[in-house]
């Protein structure tokens, strides 16, 4: 089990405790004679929590002392980097379970790949620690287990200029850590967990970009709640775009999820659930404000429904921020490890999921692509929690602290999304080259395509366009943009350098979603073709059948 170490229970001698001060402060690692063995002095590296009795969290130079020791003192643990942030910052990856760190030394292993993901909002701080506390495990040689089916990929500290940001009071009544953390976005002011399809932030394109190298299997991306008072020790969401390959949503709501669920009550006694925030009060159905447990949204700007268009398992966890600091870092360590055991026991079916929804032929099919929630046909038992409120140490705003309290109530459950609007999925999209834009967002996604060398004459579907409205008010530094309007036949001529998009590649699902007019979060919602809309009466990418 991970367990965060224990700062009064320690026993370091003083010539180790030395040496293990200097691998963190000057980030190397020299192993002294007579002293303890590498797996101990492994173990005996502390997190910046475990060194404060859980008042502290990482500053980003501590997150990457502590990984460069563990890869210096574990020939299993390799230290690379996937990008870099807005202010320059390497993003730090680390790899164990491969010869090395490159994506072709991962992929050479044949192992199922599995990458976890922390700190994605500067402010939610407890995946941060505990993928450090499981990174240090695995350098210790626990787990070898899973490492003989899994290749593990972490990113500790996603949100590097985000998590640099400390206030106190970033986020609200949460509890603790009492010494401050970052801020919820990076430092443009974007939202990380909103970039996963515009690709406005250096770190989204970095992410994209491992999607495709690394090309995980398996992605948990570990988070911290906002919002209900409920009794759950965390909650928890796989993709939710209804585009989703079905088998992907079938293994993970029908057994994965449910297993941890069930594991970790019978082991620690703690509820885990579907995330949900509670509104309403009437108790009729449909009605505008419904006693109803809620969850968030499908589109793929968001992390695991962007997994999901992927062809690949995502699972979000969100730790419930009124815990306390120790019990949401202990929370999430211990859905990770579920989670783990689980892919280990069922490596084989997963990869054999994600190669056959790579192999499915979508062409002539139809996908969603503007969806609504859907309410479930039976009630279901959430269980309701309360708080009991702090002053803060130091500057005395009000935190709320978990009460040992479950209060259950019956209510609707709207968990899932439906399709209000599908579309036909083409043999092919053309994308001009004077769309730039577009162009490298597909690129960076990792959408195939090949280019027209010569000028060809073609019979195509192009979009007419009956009205174009963009929202009033900004949303990350955006307009968005609905367009209506209808397919109709055409004949048009293509010029040399134009892209064709083929829909039987794996990426299908993504690609569909990022090219259709009448998508909800393409390339057209975010402005990424305004220059060629302006007083336009046709969408400026076309399509055909054949």
């Amino acid at each position: 089990m991970i367990r965060p170490l224990q700062v009064a229970g320690l026993r370091i001698g003083g010539r180790v405790r030395g040496w293990l001060a200097a691998c963190v402060a000057g980030g190397f690692l020299a192993y002294p004679a007579g002293a303890q063995s590498p797996a101990t002095a492994i173990s005996a590296l502390q997190t910046t929590p475990e060194k404060t009795d859980f008042r502290e969290t990482s500053r980003y130079a501590d997150v990457m002392a502590f990984v460069d020791a563990l890869a210096k003192a574990s020939p299993n643990v390799h230290l690379t980097s996937f990008g870099v942030t807005n202010e320059k910052r390497s993003l730090p990856l680390v790899v164990v379970g491969a010869p090395g760190a490159s994506p072709e030394a991962v992929r050479r292993t044949g192992k199922l790949r599995v990458y976890v993901q922390a700190n994605i909002h500067g402010g939610e701080v407890e995946g941060k620690e505990s993928a450090q506390m499981l990174l240090r495990e695995l350098a210790a040689g626990q787990h070898d287990d899973w490492l003989k089916t899994m290749v593990l990929i972490v990113a500790p500290i996603y949100n590097a200029d985000g998590n640099e940001r400390f206030a106190l009071d970033n986020r609200g009544p949460q509890h603790g850590p009492m010494g401050g953390h970052g801020q919820r976005p990076n430092a443009q002011l974007l939202d990380l967990n909103r970039d996963h399809v515009k690709l406005d932030s250096p770190e989204g394109r970095a992410v994209v970009r491992l999607m495709s190298d690394y090309d995980p299997h398996v992605s948990i991306d570990l988070h911290t709640t906002n919002g209900s008072r409920h009794a759950y020790f965390l909650t928890y969401a796989p993709p939710l775009n209804p585009a989703t390959d079905p088998a992907i949503i079938r293994l993970l709501r029908l057994e994965w999820l449910p297993r941890v669920t069930a594991t970790v009550r019978a082991k620690y006694g703690w509820d885990y659930y579907y995330y949900g925030n509670l509104q309403g009060t009437s108790r009729t159905a449909g009605a505008a404000d419904e006693r109803s447990w809620r969850t968030f949204d499908h589109r793929p700007r968001f992390n695991n429904n962007y997994v999901g268009l992927r062809n690949r398992f995502a699972v979000l966890s969100e730790a419930y921020a009124y815990a306390s600091f120790r019990d949401r870092i202990l929370a999430t360590s211990r859905f990770v490890e579920e989670n783990l055991n689980y892919v280990r026991d069922n490596a084989a079916a997963i990869r054999g999921i994600t190669e056959q929804a790579d192999r499915k032929n979508l062409i002539g099919s139809q996908l969603p692509l503007r969806a609504a929630l859907e309410r479930a046909p039976d009630l279901v038992e959430i269980l309701l929690g309360e708080v009991t409120e702090e002053k803060h140490p130091v500057d005395g705003h009000i935190m709320h602290l978990r009460k040992d309290v479950k209060k259950p109530e019956k209510m609707a459950e709207y968990g899932t999304f439906k399709a209000t609007e599908t579309g036909r999925v083409p043999a092919a999209y053309f994308v001009p080259p004077s769309l730039v834009d577009a162009i490298d967002r597909l690129r960076a996604h990792g959408i195939s395509s090949s280019t027209l060398k010569t000028p060809a004459t073609l019979p195509v579907e192009e979009f007419r366009i009956e009205a174009s409205e963009t929202a009033a008010r900004p949303f990350q530094n955006h307009h968005e943009r609905t367009l209506e309007g209808a397919w109709v036949q055409a004949e048009r001529e293509l010029p040399a350098g134009t892209l064709r998009v083929e829909m039987s590649q794996p990426l299908a699902r993504l690609a569909f979603y990022l090219l259709e007019p009448r998508s909800d979060d393409g390339l057209t919602n975010w402005n990424l073709l305004d220059d060629a809309l302006r007083d336009a009466k046709v969408y400026p990418i076309v399509r055909t059948r054949k």
